[in-house]
């Protein structure tokens, strides 16, 4: 009968302690999963304020569902002119920004309105225009020379006019070139870099676009590259992280994991290897993994 009672109480001891033990684990468990799903829920979304160029050569339909799938952020995009969007990083009504004009880009970190900057990408910029290059442009040994003999000829020169990182580029050749386009020649869109070669080729005139969104294009107009791969050509990519001292709304960890991600090898190889298949060549250099080229 002792014995038997012995064994009872050992065996309540026995389920006390498992009891015990699996209200710990539970609690542990449970506390693990509020914690994650609270830092979903911060990081839920951010905004991306970007260029057109990253929108309309299709980087971004590769680049964010990556990123998204990695991380359970979801992204909203807003795509703009570089111009504009530096000009909501400094509102604060994004949370990180994808820019193309550097010095514009500098400018905004002295000022205190970005939190970091990195290098992402480059390509280059390509001077376009009619088969038959009526100005001469072919022969010039540098944008700034391809612009003078447009404007000499008064050959149509259809300008994005737009505040975008392609037009803040345009602006500076033609700074360069001495030169202050206006007349009947100079047709300003104010939209969009692949809108702006649309009315070009309609216009059968020049125009200055980023290199991957020519390419996008080339198929649908007429417009072949008159002057390519001068120094005054460049064009390098930014991510900024918008200063979350200035906006304390800004996600500004969201807005890290972003930067991270691309300028991290992974998001580096996807922007390497994005339009091979398609055009033969990647439309974008990236600048933060060199290996990743």
């Amino acid at each position: 009968m002792k014995r038997f009672a012995a064994v009872i109480l050992a065996a309540l001891l026995t389920m006390l302690v498992v009891v015990g033990c699996s209200s710990n684990q539970s609690a542990t468990t449970t506390s693990e999963k509020t914690s994650t799903t609270e830092k979903q829920a911060k990081n839920e979304t951010i905004i991306l304020a970007t260029t057109t160029s990253t929108k309309d050569t299709g980087l971004l339909d590769a680049l964010i569902p990556a990123f998204e799938k990695k991380t359970g952020i979801t992204v909203k995009t807003i795509a703009v002119g570089t111009g504009e969007a530096l000009k909501m990083g400094e509102r604060g009504d994004a949370d990180v920004l994808l820019v193309h004009a550097r010095p514009a880009e500098d400018e905004f970190m002295a000022k205190g309105f970005g939190k970091v900057r990195k290098d992402v990408m480059h390509n280059d910029f390509v001077f376009i225009g009619p088969k038959n290059d009526s100005a001469g442009v072919k022969d010039s040994t540098s944008a700034a020379e391809g612009f003078k003999k447009v404007a000499a000829k008064k050959a149509t020169f259809v300008s994005r006019g737009d505040d975008s990182g392609t037009y803040k580029k345009e602006l500076q050749i033609w700074k360069k070139s001495g030169i202050k386009p206006q007349g009947d020649w100079y047709v300003k869109t104010g939209q969009g870099m692949a809108a702006t070669i649309r009315i070009a080729n309609e216009k059968q005139g020049y125009t200055l676009s980023d290199r991957g969104t020519y390419l996008v294009q080339k198929g649908n107009i007429d417009l072949v590259i008159v002057l390519e791969k001068s120094k005054d050509l460049l064009n390098p990519y930014g991510v900024i992280i918008v200063n979350p001292d200035k906006f304390p709304k800004v996600n500004v960890d969201g807005a890290t994991e972003f930067s991270d991600f691309i300028t991290s090898p992974e998001g580096q190889k996807i922007i390497a290897d994005f339009g091979k298949d398609k055009y033969g060549q990647s439309l974008f250099i990236p600048d933060a993994v060199k290996s990743a080229k």
